[in-house]
């Protein structure tokens, strides 16, 4: 090699004519490569001298002490949502207490795609939390073929196969809306989060259950889509205000999109909860100052996190399982829904 530099898994690739996956699948012993595939691969090796970092440093441990939290979400999007700044202190002091370092990685393209896939290849962390999970990310499958320990915060849907970590989104969705219908709102809607995550299906699927349990007819119209953002829920409550002029409440998927929803309810002069009583979902440090405070779902995020990473470290040792774990939520009753009595 030129200067001398050690080959990397990229090298190894371009010789072989191959993806840096396939090469990982290869080092990693997974039998998802054709057999010609494999034999380039293992060509490329011996030509090269390449040798993994996990060999590298001798076969006294395979451990790195090193776990990589994967946020598929841009950098502004990470430091606005207070979600992923609550899940960070879980998983850091869970880490801490274990002596484990943590690899923050966001992965926005396909360059920081193959990064990743070459950190995992090259065994540099011993097991992967990923967090934000949409039903077509290839993030969860690809993990999953490198044969690398992965923990979601969240699933893909009701059948994950993978090891997860989730707040009862439909449970707590629930309580919100009855709530609302117990104060005798009759036309409640709902912001949803994203629909391609199966948080956002679930607290719609709460919505619904409430409304069906009620015996309270569930009126599409009702329904605005958002993804978690101030801006989703200021545009959503619009939209829904423009559709049912009269509605008298609304659930927000996330504390941010109630917010959105608090100021443009603001903007067109309806009195929150006198006209219209609104309610969130997380229980962030914001829900307490907006005005009027807000009304919302606590979810136990730093528990979330802190529970991430006790499933990795059983999975990381010998005869270690897949866990599939629900933290419960609860409705925290602030002046924006009214209350009771």
């Amino acid at each position: 090699m030129a200067g001398n530099r050690r080959p990397t898994i990229k090298t190894v690739a371009a010789r072989a004519g191959v993806g840096r996956t396939t090469v990982s699948r290869v080092v990693n012993g997974s039998h998802l490569v054709s057999a010609d595939a494999r034999s380039r691969v293992l060509a490329a090796i011996r030509e090269l001298n390449y040798v993994p970092n996990s060999v590298a440093r001798g076969l006294v441990t395979s451990r790195t002490d090193a776990v990589a939290l994967v946020i598929p979400e841009s950098a502004s999007r990470l430091g606005s949502e207070p979600f992923f700044a609550a899940l960070i202190r879980g998983v850091s002091q869970a880490l801490a207490d274990r002596r484990t370092q943590l690899q923050l990685m966001l992965v926005r393209d396909q360059a920081e795609r193959e990064q990743l896939t070459e950190s995992v290849a090259e065994r540099r962390v011993d097991g992967v939390l990923l967090v934000s999970v949409h039903c077509d990310d290839p993030l969860p499958a690809m993990l999953e073929e490198m044969g690398l320990p992965t923990v979601l915060a969240g699933r893909r849907d009701a059948d994950e196969p993978l090891s997860y970590v989730h707040a009862d989104n439909a449970g707590g969705a629930a309580d919100a809306v009855r709530h609302l219908l117990g104060l005798g709102r009759t036309k409640v809607a709902t912001i949803t989060g994203p629909l391609d995550m199966d948080v956002g299906r679930s607290r719609l699927q709460g919505w619904r259950t409430a409304h069906r349990e009620a015996g309270v007819p569930v009126r599409e119209t009702l329904v605005e889509a958002g993804d978690f953002s101030w801006e989703s829920g200021r545009d959503a409550m619009r939209s829904l205000l423009e559709r049912v002029p009269d509605l008298d409440a609304v659930f927000a998927a996330s504390d941010l999109m109630a917010i959105g929803a608090l100021e443009e309810l603001r903007r067109r002069g309806r009195e929150v909860p006198g006209d219209v009583a609104v309610v969130g979902f997380e229980d962030s440090p914001h829900a307490r100052w907006t005005n009027p405070p807000l009304t919302t779902v606590r979810q136990p995020v730093e528990e979330l996190g802190g529970a991430m990473v006790r499933i990795l470290a059983n999975m990381t040792e010998p005869g270690g399982q897949r866990q599939q774990l629900m933290l419960p939520t609860e409705l925290v009753v602030r002046e924006s829904s009214g209350r009771r009595g």
